[in-house]
Protein backbone atom coordinates (compact mmCIF):
# COMPACT_ATOMS: atom_id res chain seq x y z
CA UNK A 1 0.00 0.00 0.00
CA UNK A 2 2.93 2.54 0.46
CA UNK A 3 3.57 2.36 -3.34
CA UNK A 4 0.42 3.18 -3.98
CA UNK A 5 -0.16 6.92 -3.86
CA UNK A 6 -3.00 8.37 -2.46
CA UNK A 7 -4.32 11.57 -4.27
CA UNK A 8 -7.37 13.48 -2.21
CA UNK A 9 -9.27 16.04 -4.00
CA UNK A 10 -9.86 18.74 -2.76
CA UNK A 11 -13.64 20.25 -3.02
CA UNK A 12 -14.16 23.70 -3.93
CA UNK A 13 -17.41 24.35 -1.76
CA UNK A 14 -19.15 27.03 -0.03
CA UNK A 15 -17.78 25.56 3.26
CA UNK A 16 -14.26 25.14 2.38
CA UNK A 17 -13.72 29.18 1.53
CA UNK A 18 -15.06 29.87 4.68
CA UNK A 19 -12.28 27.39 6.48
CA UNK A 20 -9.96 28.67 4.10
CA UNK A 21 -10.77 32.40 5.20
CA UNK A 22 -11.09 31.28 8.54
CA UNK A 23 -7.29 30.16 8.61
CA UNK A 24 -6.28 33.18 6.92
CA UNK A 25 -8.10 35.53 9.45
CA UNK A 26 -6.58 33.19 12.37
CA UNK A 27 -3.00 33.81 10.47
CA UNK A 28 -3.39 37.64 10.06
CA UNK A 29 -4.31 37.93 13.49
CA UNK A 30 -0.98 35.95 14.64
CA UNK A 31 0.60 38.04 12.59
CA UNK A 32 -1.09 41.33 14.31
CA UNK A 33 -0.53 39.48 17.65
CA UNK A 34 3.13 38.84 17.14
CA UNK A 35 3.87 42.74 15.28
CA UNK A 36 2.18 43.95 18.85
CA UNK A 37 4.03 41.79 21.23
CA UNK A 38 7.31 43.04 19.38
CA UNK A 39 6.11 46.64 19.79
CA UNK A 40 5.42 46.17 22.77
CA UNK A 41 8.66 44.63 23.89
CA UNK A 42 11.12 47.29 21.62
CA UNK A 43 8.83 50.64 23.93
CA UNK A 44 9.54 48.54 27.18
CA UNK A 45 13.25 47.90 26.57
CA UNK A 46 13.60 51.43 25.57
CA UNK A 47 11.94 52.28 28.41
CA UNK A 48 14.20 50.46 31.27
CA UNK A 49 17.20 51.59 29.40
CA UNK A 50 16.46 55.26 29.42
CA UNK A 51 15.75 54.92 33.39
CA UNK A 52 18.20 52.75 33.76
CA UNK A 53 20.40 55.43 31.83
CA UNK A 54 18.67 58.22 34.06
CA UNK A 55 19.68 56.81 37.70
CA UNK A 56 22.86 55.90 36.45
CA UNK A 57 23.53 59.98 35.43
CA UNK A 58 22.01 60.92 38.81
CA UNK A 59 23.94 58.75 40.67
CA UNK A 60 26.88 60.52 38.97
CA UNK A 61 25.53 64.41 39.87
CA UNK A 62 24.99 62.82 43.41
CA UNK A 63 28.20 61.61 43.98
CA UNK A 64 29.77 65.27 42.37
CA UNK A 65 27.22 67.09 44.71
CA UNK A 66 28.25 65.45 48.02
CA UNK A 67 32.10 65.95 46.74
CA UNK A 68 31.34 69.48 46.37
CA UNK A 69 29.60 69.46 49.68
CA UNK A 70 32.02 67.93 51.68
CA UNK A 71 34.77 70.55 49.92
CA UNK A 72 32.34 73.34 51.02
CA UNK A 73 32.01 71.81 54.43
CA UNK A 74 35.53 72.44 54.65
CA UNK A 75 36.15 75.54 53.42
CA UNK A 76 33.33 76.47 55.90
CA UNK A 77 35.14 75.58 58.97
CA UNK A 78 38.20 76.97 57.39
CA UNK A 79 36.09 80.38 57.10
CA UNK A 80 34.66 80.23 60.67
CA UNK A 81 38.64 80.08 61.86
CA UNK A 82 39.29 83.02 60.26
CA UNK A 83 36.06 84.66 61.22
CA UNK A 84 36.96 84.19 65.24
CA UNK A 85 41.06 85.09 63.84
CA UNK A 86 39.65 88.14 62.50
CA UNK A 87 37.08 89.30 65.30
CA UNK A 88 39.93 88.51 67.92
CA UNK A 89 42.16 90.94 65.97
CA UNK A 90 39.14 93.29 66.15
CA UNK A 91 39.20 93.02 70.26
CA UNK A 92 42.95 93.86 70.22
CA UNK A 93 43.03 96.73 68.13
CA UNK A 94 40.08 98.25 69.74
CA UNK A 95 42.87 98.29 72.76
CA UNK A 96 45.18 101.27 72.68
CA UNK A 97 47.89 99.64 74.19
CA UNK A 98 47.72 97.19 71.45
CA UNK A 99 47.95 99.82 68.68
CA UNK A 100 50.41 101.34 69.73
CA UNK A 101 52.35 98.42 70.63
CA UNK A 102 52.09 97.47 67.25
CA UNK A 103 53.05 101.30 65.86
CA UNK A 104 56.38 101.04 67.88
CA UNK A 105 57.04 97.51 66.32
CA UNK A 106 56.03 98.19 63.24
CA UNK A 107 56.71 101.89 62.76
CA UNK A 108 59.53 102.86 65.09
CA UNK A 109 57.03 104.60 66.99
CA UNK A 110 58.09 106.23 70.53
CA UNK A 111 57.81 107.05 73.62
CA UNK A 112 58.59 110.29 75.50
CA UNK A 113 62.15 110.09 75.75
CA UNK A 114 62.82 106.72 74.21
CA UNK A 115 65.41 106.71 71.31
CA UNK A 116 65.16 104.08 68.48
CA UNK A 117 67.91 102.55 66.50
CA UNK A 118 67.62 100.33 63.98
CA UNK A 119 69.69 97.57 63.14
CA UNK A 120 70.20 95.85 60.26
CA UNK A 121 69.24 91.90 60.58
CA UNK A 122 72.17 91.25 58.13
CA UNK A 123 75.92 90.70 58.88
CA UNK A 124 78.04 93.82 58.75
CA UNK A 125 80.11 93.75 55.50
CA UNK A 126 83.69 95.33 56.88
Amino acid sequence: MSSKKKTVTRLDSSYMQQYDAHQERQKKKKQRLYRRLVLFSVIVVIAIGSMATYHFNQRVVQKEKAEQYEQLEKELVSLEKEEENLREEIELLNDEDYVLEIARTNYFFSRKGEMIFKISDEDPSY
